[in-house]
């Protein structure tokens, strides 16, 4: 696998791009490359390693978007602001208290307090540039989930301002009976991206990305099982939670583990850039190993979110270092 790696395409298309010293807006070579973040709660902690370990080797500046969902979209925004090593915050004790509150299931509350992280944690306490993120050369596409269709939403064109950032973040990561009602944008409610594109590359493609490199929070041995019937918990949260919620919604969120299984599947393929896949586009996926520690959507214990941070870095790190830096 480390040969087939060395010879992708996606890799050779940052070894060109850094060769010619090309910057975001001022291409020649006619490729649109997108990094891919997913997310998963606090498991987003290891893809935000990863990301930082992209900023660290020198090579953000040859792609030409970040597309993230859910917690990769907060890391994306992370990785393109003023500050990138603002993204170490994952491992953060007080950030960790600040987004996972489970003593609000007593008062009726979010679990996950993803308004109180953006609005307040992001403003106040661990300032995260907005602005910055908005000014970057760098296109940043936050998916979420439409609550009327159940399909995937890009919120780049309602990127106008702060607020409009501030809001398309926490629509990506509004997760369902966990982070409260979802969130209005225009004349759209959304929840998080999960429920339609828990991993943020099929946008990418349907918007003409001819290179992705996707950057997993789930080892290879948590691939999802190709199920015959939704699980038993998809099945209450949709009896329950989304109740009240049109049908489209509904079959999104019970097909998550097929779509996920056809994801893993997909991009399986694609990490070996076979023949047959040679007049299509090139997606890669960096993994964490499968001997490293699994990671709960609610994990809070800093030791362990320091260390799937660290194992991100390193895991990025052992594919990307032959890149050229920009």
């Amino acid at each position: 696998m480390d040969d087939v790696r060395s010879r992708h395409r996606m890799l050779a298309v940052l070894a060109r791009r850094a060769a010619e010293a090309s910057r975001p807006g001022e291409r020649s070579d006619g490729h649109r490359v997108v990094l891919a973040i997913e997310g998963g709660g606090m498991r987003g902690t290891v893809s935000a390693g990863m990301a930082l370990a992209i900023q660290q080797l020198g090579l953000l500046p040859l792609f030409d978007a970040v597309y993230g969902a859910s917690a990769g979209a907060i890391s994306g925004a992370w990785l393109l602001s003023a500050r990138p090593e603002g993204l170490r915050g994952w491992t953060d004790p007080v950030f960790a208290k600040a987004l996972i509150r489970r003593g609000n299931v007593l008062r009726a509350r979010p679990v996950v307090d993803v308004r109180g992280l953006i609005e307040t944690v992001y403003v106040r306490d661990f300032p995260l540039d907005f602005a910055s993120v908005l000014a970057a050369p760098i296109e940043f596409h936050p998916l979420a989930t439409d609550v009327l269709t159940g399909e995937a939403v890009d919120l780049y064109p309602t990127l106008t301002c702060e607020r409009d950032l501030q809001l398309a973040l926490r629509a990506s990561a509004a997760l369902r009976m966990l982070a409260g009602p979802p969130v209005a944008i225009g004349d759209r409610l959304l929840y998080d991206a999960g429920v339609a594109e828990s991993i943020p590359f099929r946008q990418a493609l349907r918007d003409g990305a001819s290179h992705v490199l996707v950057l997993r929070s789930r080892r290879l041995v948590d691939r999802a099982a190709a199920r015959t019937a939704p699980s038993w918990g998809a099945r209450l949260v949709t009896g329950v939670g989304l109740r009240r919620h049109t049908p489209a919604l509904r079959t999104a969120f019970l097909s998550r583990d097929a779509r996920l299984a056809a994801d893993d599947l997909l991009l399986a393929e694609h990490d070996l850039d076979g023949p047959s896949l040679s007049g299509g586009p090139a997606v890669l996926s960096i993994r964490p190993p499968d001997t490293s520690r699994g990671i709960g959507r609610l994990e809070s214990d800093a030791a362990v979110l320091h260390a799937a941070f660290e194992v991100g870095h390193a895991a990025a790190t052992a594919v990307l270092k032959d890149v050229p830096a920009h």
